[in-house]
């Protein structure tokens, strides 16, 4: 059967997902597309229901079968019921129920780890789970004000990236940062002014970096708690870079100078 009544009662809890807030008091997010189920029955993410149309599961009959024997639910819906489900203008025809899961453990001291402080694009933030990820990086923290992980843009922008990455979302920013630095790690904060550039740092040793919001960068209270300040020398006047491309320019000078000069416990590509 089908079903097509977007007025059904578990079709307007799911669209109640769309928010953040009924993400996380119901503990439950939405997993848009192939590529993200996929990802998830990869990685073992534990999946409560699926709802797809009947022209996905039959272009998609393998998957749909893995996804029957992940999930508890299964519903084959109508292509309006679908869009009404997905946030995604033209979803691709399933969308999976996911059960909030404790994150994954973060490593007490990051060799590479990546620092979040009010990033508030989630297509953004999801680049950067991916960008980390392709990096070789061991954690991401992202500061309470900061978009929910679970957002579904967040999701899709990471490329599946999310189920692998480890992430903690960090009441106190402050406080971590200071423990990093008591432990020996060096923590380096973005900026565009008084800063020194990228490319004279010393990479090679275990280190946190700190990235800020997209139009404020980061508070003066965080960069008052890192080691130093670094910068990324632009021309022509422009001012900043997305904080996405900002990231990956920096975790791969980390890469280049660790396979030039490796040191225990440091990835390497």
């Amino acid at each position: 059967m089908v079903l097509t009544s977007l007025k059904n009662p578990w079709v307007k809890t799911l669209r109640k997902l769309h928010q953040v807030k009924y993400r996380r008091r119901q503990q439950q997010f939405l997993l848009e597309g192939t590529h993200l189920v996929q990802a998830a029955i990869a990685t073992q993410y534990p999946l409560q229901a699926v709802c797809a149309t009947a022209l996905w599961q039959t272009q998609q009959s393998s998957l749909w079968q893995q996804l029957v024997a992940h999930t508890e639910r299964q519903e084959i819906v109508s292509p309006e019921v679908l869009a009404a489900i997905a946030t995604t203008q033209t979803p691709d025809g399933v969308v999976a129920i996911a059960a909030t899961q404790p994150p994954r453990p973060v490593p007490a001291l990051p060799q590479l780890g990546l620092v979040l402080e009010n990033v508030q694009d989630p297509g953004n933030v999801g680049t950067l789970i991916r960008t980390a990820a392709a990096a070789g990086s061991d954690g991401i923290w992202v500061s309470q004000h900061s978009v929910d992980l679970t957002h579904p843009k967040v999701l899709r922008a990471s490329a599946g990236q999310w189920f692998r990455m480890a992430m903690q979302t960090v009441p106190e920013l402050s406080t971590q940062v200071l423990a990093w630095r008591d432990q020996g790690c060096q923590v380096l904060a973005t900026a565009s002014v008084a800063a020194q550039p990228y490319w004279e740092v010393d990479f090679t040793c275990p280190t946190v970096l700190l990235l800020g919001n997209e139009g404020a960068g980061l508070s003066a209270s965080t960069i008052a708690h890192a080691d130093q300040t670094i910068m990324i020398p632009m021309t022509n006047d422009v001012e900043s870079l997305n904080v996405g491309v900002a990231a990956a320019i920096l975790l791969f000078e980390a890469c280049r100078q660790r396979q030039l000069h490796p040191r225990p416990g440091n990835f390497q590509a």
